[in-house]
């Protein structure tokens, strides 16, 4: 799977969800609240490991899916 191919969330105990979307431009934080923020690669990592770690006691989950591909519709001639 490659980066542009998944969409990565971050689960906060309260239920607020983060969403990542990498795009041909970088990357893309979506917040709970509808805020959407261009970020970088390090950006992302500083968000993403932190929760991964097993110090991290704050109940954060991160979940990565697949993006749906887009279907390209071939022209009449």
């Amino acid at each position: 799977m490659r980066n542009d191919e998944c969409v990565i969330y971050i689960v906060t105990k309260g239920g607020a969800v983060q969403r990542y979307v990498k795009d041909d431009r970088g990357w893309t934080q979506k917040s709970s609240k509808g805020i959407i923020r261009r970020m970088s690669a390090e950006q992302l990592l500083s968000h993403i490991l932190p929760p991964l770690s097993k110090e991290d006691k704050r109940g954060v989950r991160i979940i990565v899916k697949r993006r749906k591909k887009k279907v390209k519709k071939k022209s009449k001639k």
